[in-house]
């Protein structure tokens, strides 16, 4: 018998003085069984910073929203689509293929890798050439230690904060916060 994924339910209230977007969000992350709570957080980060996509890209008018991830891996872990149903963003989390990405492209708007742990940058070397000619894509570090303090704030139920000020971003709950710095590889 398949073991099932795990739901998590986030009410994230972002504040994104950088692009001027302020919104609260009720969300629900199913956390696949092979899924760490390293990964599933990242991907609720990745989300806080790509929140404003929905006002710039879509006019406010989209749906800002978690994909199958890891459960079909032909599914964005995020994503954003307009009103009439096309996929405007594309968020990857993790150390995805070249070729995957390839497709990515083909079918958004825009695709954001979000990069963490520490093989990152292994990863990294062993790709960067292969992703030069995508020019919708762009990668992101999110640093090691960041994405491990984000463990911690992993709760079934979560009530968090998200702040993006200056490029960082801070996400706090009523216990924790870490500050989150990411790189721009790409």
């Amino acid at each position: 018998m398949a073991i099932k994924s795990t739901v998590f339910k986030a009410n994230l209230q972002i504040a994104d003085i950088d692009h001027g977007y302020y919104a609260d969000h009720a969300l629900t992350l199913a956390r696949h069984p092979s899924e760490t709570d390293e990964r599933m957080m990242v991907r609720l980060v990745a989300l806080a910073l790509q929140a404003h996509q929905l006002q710039t890209m879509c006019g406010g008018d989209g749906t800002l929203a978690f994909g199958a991830g890891l459960s079909d891996p032909d599914e964005p872990d995020v994503w954003l689509r307009d009103y009439t149903g096309q996929t405007r963003l594309w968020i990857e989390v993790g150390q995805p293929e070249d070729k995957p990405l390839a497709k990515a492209c083909s079918k958004s708007d825009a695709v954001v890798v979000y990069c963490f742990s520490h093989a990152a940058e292994v990863w990294w070397r062993g790709i960067e050439n292969k992703l030069t000619r995508l020019d919708k894509l762009q990668v992101w570090r999110v640093p090691t230690d960041a994405s491990q303090a984000l463990a911690a704030m992993a709760e079934r139920s979560m009530q968090l904060q998200a702040t993006i000020q200056e490029g960082a971003l801070m996400l706090g709950n009523s216990r924790h916060q870490v500050t989150i710095e990411a790189q721009r590889w790409k």
